[in-house]
């Protein structure tokens, strides 16, 4: 089956570099917290955190693990239920052998107030794991459960592609894991498959039977509010019963061998989508190999400590975080920042431009004026941020 490419993203686009775009105060959420420090966002429960104009269709699909301050809800509809389309076969649990080198991964977004969960694919034996993303973006820390195990550990980003929506975590002091097995040749139309992952769901991991119905699909993922847009290419297009919690689980092919990785479901239910593990590990190899580029990020980014206003004619402070860098300096909310490391600010955008050229740790040089009009400079020394 052959669908039609998705509707185009909005014009302001977010995550594609360290350079981060700025929301209005309103929707910041984690997009401006990556690089500047402060989320809006106030925790709550909900399915999921982003929304997908999806090709050949007008209905809306979902990124299926939580962020922005919001927790994966457990549970999944029952067959017939709400987003069961009946030509869909209902989710089951899965079988042991499904869950060897399968993941829960669970994170807290400090910063946001809030927590979210997803799932991730074991790829070594002392812990290095592939997930999604957005299932870590924001995280100011995370847990991987062990699901063929059950034992916990606490995990550290390696490295984001936030382009292409893929990031490789590593756990600490593990050993002797036993990792998932992958079907490098890929899917073709027609082949059955099977999503696992739901993470958090008490009932036990779900195991989705499905189709390959298309490949090489793209569609384009925003926030709920329609902002913060990203586009995702070369997916694999599936039916079957995918829920919120499965991104960066595994798609298994009829031998049980891992086809791709799960990063997307409509939300009236039955059509879901995959990134093909090839790709995820070809981004992957990119991550370990210590690539940091306009695409592949290492480690965590730079972190000031501030939210901005867009849309007032300059770079007003919106909000402090409490120990961070900004607040150590002295900037509060209103102040208007004028320059980053010696390069003017004249607009919000222009402080993620300046700060993507640095590290955590590194030393530069902040300007800014506060409500008096009274100019002011500090050097501040950059903390690591929350996962980008």
């Amino acid at each position: 089956m052959t669908e039609t490419a998705a509707a185009p993203a909005p014009p302001t686009s977010t995550r594609r570099t360290r350079t981060v775009a700025i929301a209005a105060l309103a929707t910041a959420g984690v997009a401006a917290s990556a690089v500047f420090g402060v989320s809006t966002a106030t925790g709550s429960t909900g399915t999921v955190a982003r929304s997908i104009a999806a090709p050949a269709t007008s209905d809306p699909a979902l990124v299926l693990g939580g962020r922005d301050g919001w927790t994966w809800e457990a549970g999944r509809p029952a067959a017939g239920g709400t987003g069961q389309p009946s030509a869909v076969p209902a989710a089951g649990q899965a079988t042991a052998d499904q869950l060897v080198g399968v993941v829960d991964v669970t994170t807290v977004l400090g910063y946001a107030g809030g927590e979210a969960a997803g799932t991730g694919m074991v790829l070594s034996a002392d812990g290095e794991v592939l997930t999604n993303n957005h299932v870590v973006e924001g995280a100011t820390s995370i847990t991987v459960t062990v699901l063929s195990t059950g034992q916990s550990y606490r995990a550290t980003v390696v490295g984001t592609d936030p382009t292409d929506d893929v990031a490789v975590l590593q756990l600490a002091d593990a050993g002797g894991l036993d990792t998932v097995q992958v079907d490098q040749e890929g899917a073709a139309v027609g082949d059955a498959v099977t999503a696992v992952g739901n993470a958090g769901d008490e009932a036990g991991t779900a195991a989705a039977p499905g189709t390959v119905t298309a490949l090489d699909q793209s569609i384009t993922a925003t926030d709920e509010s329609g902002s913060d847009a990203e586009q995702l290419t070369g997916l694999i297009g599936i039916a079957a019963d995918v829920e919120a919690g499965d991104s960066g689980g595994p798609l298994y092919d009829a031998e049980g061998e891992v086809v791709g990785m799960d990063t997307a479901a409509a939300s009236t239910g039955g059509r879901a989508y995959a990134i093909p593990i090839a790709t995820a590990l070809s981004i992957a190899d990119r991550i370990t190999s210590g690539v940091d580029d306009g695409t592949v990020h290492q480690g965590y980014p730079a972190f000031l400590g501030i939210s901005l206003l867009a849309g007032t004619g300059g770079a007003t402070v919106a909000g402090v975080v409490d120990g961070g860098p900004a607040a150590t300096a002295g900037l509060t909310a209103g102040d208007v920042v004028t320059s980053v490391g010696g390069t003017t600010v004249t607009a919000a955008e222009d402080v993620g431009t300046a700060l993507g050229a640095y590290e955590p740790g590194d030393r530069v040089a902040v300007g800014w004026t506060d409500g008096t009009g009274q100019a002011h400079t500090a050097t501040v020394t950059l903390a690591a941020g929350p996962a980008d």
